[in-house]
Order: structure tokens, then sequence, then C-alpha cells
């Protein structure tokens, strides 16, 4: 269990240490997770020296987002000010994405329907 914690949080540190050093717009813990993911991928790291404590970070993922629903309470005053912007990106980025991933798993599958 410890070696698989000390793992993925020694990637978060990588990360957050390149980040630092290279003062990148990309969150460190998002260039940490891209490090373990190619690391798993050339089989620098097994996978089963990670997957539990994976298993356990995304079995409790809804903890992780109760920071960002205080964040958006403490604002709400800024947020309610700027809907309309943030409603529109926000639908307009969801129907790009849809329509970008339809399209892509047509053109991944060969066009079959």
């Amino acid at each position: 269990m410890y070696k698989g914690l000390a793992i993925i949080f020694g990637f978060l540190f990588i990360g957050e240490g390149i980040t630092e050093v290279l003062h990148l717009p990309i969150p460190g813990n998002v260039i940490g997770m891209i490090l373990l993911t190619f690391a798993l991928l050339f089989k620098l790291v097994k996978i089963e020296d990670v997957e539990k404590e994976a298993e356990l970070f995304i079995r409790n993922m809804s903890v992780m987002f109760i920071p960002p629903g205080v964040g958006i309470i403490s604002y709400w005053a800024l947020i309610k000010s700027q809907i309309l912007p943030i409603t529109t990106t926000l639908v307009i980025s969801f129907l790009l994405t849809l329509i970008l991933t339809a399209k892509l798993v047509e053109y991944l599958s060969g066009g079959e329907r």
C-alpha cells in the first residue's frame, strides 16, 4: 500500500516541481498524472503497484468536489453578475465536446452505424 502511495505522490511532487521550475501554466498535478500515465504505458511502473490506491482515490473522488463547491458559494455574487457569459461558454463547450467526441468515435469505428 505504501509503495503505491509513494509512487502516486512521487509523480505528483515531480509534476509540481516541473511546473515551479519551468513556470508552466499547467497545474503540477496534471503534469504528474501525465508522467505517471507514460510511466505505466512504457512499463516503468507496474499497474499492480498503483492499482489499489488509484481505485481508492476514484471511489472517494466525490469528496474532492467539496472545495470547488464551497468556492462557488463564496463567489456567488461575482458569478451571478457574469452568469450569461459563463452559461454560454459552458453550453458551447459542452456541445463542441459532444459533437467532436461523436465524430471521433464515428471516424475510429470506420463510419459504421
